[in-house]
């Protein structure tokens, strides 16, 4: 007689191990909004920063890389098409001339506010199945596992510079 733990359909280890489900996640729901991005004539680049800088200050490119899971190097020449277009602008920090920080313009939050209402009924219909409580908790989840863990990011990638030096 089979017991409920052997009638559990053996898993790989991906389809049980968290960072590998948020990816796949991630990917499969990023790519379907990707097309309408596209369709609107943004890049999937242009996109993330526009809707990273959207309603919000002014923050480091540093910052916008990380949030934009780009590598800071490709997000400065993006900037740098963007500003041309008068979508994005650069700032001095207050108190450290080493950092740039950027902000979105009036124009660039005019540009990208069609394609937020579309983001945010994408998100609709993805998390519909779920129930609203379900989707908020799990939105909720995910800002503290980011929040508990942008910290050692950080450290990883100055660990893996130093060790590239």
């Amino acid at each position: 007689m089979a017991t409920a733990a052997s009638k559990k359909k053996a898993l790989r280890f991906v389809d049980d191990y968290l960072p590998a489900l948020l990816a796949q996640a991630s990917q499969l729901i990023s790519s379907e909004f990707h097309v309408v991005a596209r369709q609107h004539g943004f890049s999937v680049s242009e996109w993330r920063v526009m809707a990273s800088l959207a309603g919000g200050e002014a923050v480091s490119i540093g910052q916008l890389a990380q949030v934009t899971v780009t590598k800071q190097p490709t997000v400065t020449r993006l900037l740098d098409r963007m500003e041309s277009k008068g979508q994005v602008e650069r700032l001095p920090h207050d108190s450290d001339r080493r950092i740039t920080l950027v902000r979105i313009t009036r124009k660039g939050a005019k540009t990208v506010e069609q394609l937020m209402d579309l983001a945010r009924e994408h998100e609709r219909r993805v998390l519909e199945p779920f129930g609203l409580l379900r989707a908020e908790e799990l939105k909720t989840t995910l800002r503290q596992m980011i929040e508990l863990h942008a910290g050692a990011a950080g450290e990883v990638d100055e660990a893996e510079e130093d060790s590239q030096a």
